[in-house]
């Protein structure tokens, strides 16, 4: 065979895998939608060789082509990782009270979560003290009970065993299938941590990475040695403090925490010039098994095993004196890795790191050409970052509905710092292997550096609408953003014209979120405590109550997101209690923020009057939002309902029956509380929303109400066609937790 029917075959492959995200990762995919999905790639492929026909390829290499594109789907769905009958989530129903101790082997190092637990997966062996089971947990253990913890340690762990949730709010993170991804279909909260054996391993690849990290930390402080260990061998390998992660991703810069190829080539670079004097075969065997260490240190990440193979590829041409294709290797690359699993297709650091290097390799020397008008060193300084960005961020968008505003300048400031950091960490860590006094007085030399990255990045991560939130982006544009960059790679015209067709591009991204704002009308109830309400009314935005931090940062910030909201009109603290309004604030601009003692100016005297002081400026087109002193209730009135947001109260005392004389209703009444009692139902409404009911309410007093427990049924959305409706659990695109 040819070099252009293996490119062919090879494409064929990746064009199976990535049609797989139709289906999603789900174990229940049916034979219809498999058929269906055959079909669809068979049309594909007869398409490709019709419009390729001037190719010099045969018949039988489209056909291959087809058979290839339909095995890899079959090949994706047979590695999707399943419960087996002995599995220990299945125990959890079998279990009266959860309670158990189960035995096992850590297969992980332990690592902070947002709890201040320490979590780490579990491979499971018995439970309760004999029965034997299988499969692995999703481990969480008090910070005290989990110090000592290693890879490979056996343990007896007490705690509760829980089943992973999935979304219940639109855009929420998708826990159960993150940990579906990993083969964990069951988690544990331990209480007590029993070991055996506490005597370490000589070797591990963890110990060498806390070698490492324990130099940089010894030389630099915390958390600039964690950033130091983060940025040569990624944030994964590890414990990076959560904020300073957070405020890297927020300014656009998440790969210089990711081991990446950036970080294969320095090391490379370095590893190319020590040997120099080396014979031929020698510099290829220091060389492969430098780079097979770093593939083991960093934890056989996607993006490493990539630019690991092309290094290898880079000395094998050395070695043989001949040059390498970047094109092929890189799709030779993509291919290997494939192989040996295929789910790596839907993890976004394996699509970021490809997409980042497509770009060097397609854009970087047409923008170098352009910008010949610079010294050499600041044009490629410029162009690289630019390069991979044009790549990069249509999927980001996709992925987090949003980007980070100034993300291009950041990268480009910021790359010589990078550069010096990642070089001289690399160089630390080499030292602290043989000495760690020496590494750590390598990385004492960074400390400027780094405080001046640190400095750069908080300086933009605080600047007004450092992330702007662009909304959910379909697969179709996503496609079709994508086929325009390759026609302005592939295209003569396109590629002369590129500037406009990238503002196109941006074009098709951007506007459907604002035309989609301007003209929808929708309230959205979540399921959190407190009750925290969302109306989104053509372009007015307002916010009841923010709930706490968790809530905020997983149900509130990315459901705004979405929906591509960056700022909000009002901002109501009906319940003080658990509120994280400076979350809010972090991530958007807030007009007004009426808080407890503002909420005494939102009433209506009479239905002749408008709202008064603060409460002017609370109606949109369709709401008008007052405070209703007698129920301590928070009341939106649209042109056929009335709705009542209550308050923690205590409802016995409430002067409900006053209010139902003192008011006449010729308008539906709707409910929302976190836990309503039956005394309200007395307003006789005809829908009651409660997100936390604790009690429930006799069946004879729900007789034609519309009952809705968001505990269960997850967050709930109003619009004036369609009424209330759960909303699309459509979960985080962002497969990283």
């Amino acid at each position: 065979m040819t070099r252009k029917d293996w490119i062919i075959l090879c494409l064929a492959y990746i064009v199976g895998l990535l049609s797989t995200n139709l289906l999603g990762f789900s174990t229940s995919t049916t034979l219809r939608h498999l058929c269906l999905l055959a079909i669809g790639l068979i049309g594909a492929v007869a398409i490709c060789a019709i419009a390729l026909r001037k190719v010099t390829t045969t018949p039988r290499i489209w056909i291959g082509a087809a058979m290839i594109a339909i095995l890899a789907v079959l090949y994706f769905q047979l590695r999707i990782p399943q419960p087996k009958n002995s599995d220990i989530s299945y125990q959890i129903t079998a279990s009266d009270s959860g309670l158990v101790t189960v035995a096992g082997k850590v297969l992980s190092e332990p690592r902070l979560n947002d709890s201040q637990r320490l979590k780490f997966q579990l491979e499971v062996t018995e439970i309760n003290h004999g029965e034997r089971v299988s499969g692995k947990l999703y481990a969480t253990v008090p910070l005290l009970q989990g110090t000592g913890i290693y890879p490979g340690q056996q343990l007896k762990l007490k705690g509760l065993l829980y089943l992973p949730q999935a979304a219940s709010n639109p855009a929420g993170f998708d826990f159960k299938q993150y940990l579906a991804r990993q083969g964990i279909f069951a988690g544990i909260r331990g209480f007590e941590v029993i070991f055996g054996d506490r005597a370490e391993p000589a070797w591990g690849w963890w110990k060498i990475r806390q070698r490492i990290v324990r130099s940089h930390l010894r030389g630099l402080g915390s958390p600039r040695g964690q950033l130091v260990s983060s940025m040569v061998l990624g944030r994964k390998a590890v414990d990076l403090p959560a904020e300073l992660r957070d405020r890297f991703i927020k300014a656009g810069l998440a790969h210089v925490l990711a081991a990446s190829g950036f970080h294969v080539s320095l090391l490379l670079g370095i590893i190319l010039k020590l040997t120099e004097r080396f014979a031929a075969k020698p510099r290829l065997a220091v060389g492969i098994g430098t780079l097979v260490m770093y593939l083991g240190l960093t934890g056989i990440q996607a993006s490493v095993f990539r630019a690991c193979l092309m290094g290898s590829a880079v000395l094998i041409a050395l070695t043989m004196e001949t040059k390498v294709k970047p094109l092929g290797s890189l799709l030779l690359a993509a291919t290997i890795i494939l192989l040996f699993n295929p789910l790596f297709i839907s993890d976004l650091g394996f699509q970021l790191s490809f997409l980042a290097t497509l770009g060097l390799i397609v854009t970087l020397p047409g923008l170098q050409a352009k910008l010949d008008w610079l010294p050499p060193t600041i044009a490629t300084l410029v162009a690289v970052p630019l390069a991979a960005s044009i790549w990069v961020l249509p999927l980001l968008g996709y992925v987090f509905n949003a980007v980070a505003t100034y993300s291009i300048i950041v990268n480009i400031l910021c790359t010589p710092l990078v550069t010096v950091i990642s070089l001289g960490g690399m160089i630390s860590a080499i030292a602290a292997l043989i000495f760690p006094a020496v590494g750590s007085a390598i990385a004492w030399l960074l400390l400027y550096p780094t405080l001046l990255l640190l400095t750069v990045t908080k300086f933009f991560t605080s600047l007004p609408g450092s992330t702007w939130a662009i909304g959910q982006i379909s697969l179709s544009v996503l496609l079709l953003v994508y086929g325009l960059l390759l026609l302005v790679w592939l295209n003569k015209w396109c590629s002369k014209h590129w500037g406009l067709i990238l503002i196109f591009a941006w074009t098709l991204i951007i506007i459907p979120a604002g035309y989609k704002n301007f003209n929808q009308t929708q309230v959205t109830v979540f399921p959190t405590q407190p009750t925290v309400v969302v109306i989104q009314d053509r372009g007015k935005v307002i916010l009841i109550d923010s709930g706490d931090s968790n809530a905020v940062k997983y149900s509130v910030l990315p459901f705004l997101t979405q929906q591509g909201i960056n700022h909000l009109d009002f901002a109501i603290e009906f319940n003080q209690t658990n509120s994280d309004w400076e979350q809010i604030r972090d991530r958007l601009s807030i007009k007004h923020l009426v808080t407890q003692p503002d909420l005494k100016n939102l009433f209506v005297p009479n239905s002749q009057k408008t709202l008064q002081t603060v409460a002017k400026a609370i109606t949109t087109d369709s709401f008008q939002i007052s405070f209703e002193q007698q129920l301590s209730a928070l009341k939106l009135e649209t042109a056929t309902e009335i709705w009542l947001i209550l308050s923690k109260l205590n409802r016995s005392s409430l002067p409900i029956q006053q209010y139902i004389q003192d008011n006449f209703f010729q308008k539906q009444i709707v409910l929302i509380g976190s836990s309503i009692s039956p005394s309200w139902l007395r307003l006789q409404p005809q829908t009651v929303i409660s997100t936390n009911q604790s009690k429930p309410i006799p069946r004879q007093s729900l007789k034609n109400i519309q009952f809705y427990n968001l505990k269960q049924d997850g967050a709930i959305a109003w619009t004036p066609k369609d009424k209330f409706q759960p909303t699309q659990r459509t979960p985080s695109r962002n497969n990283n937790f």
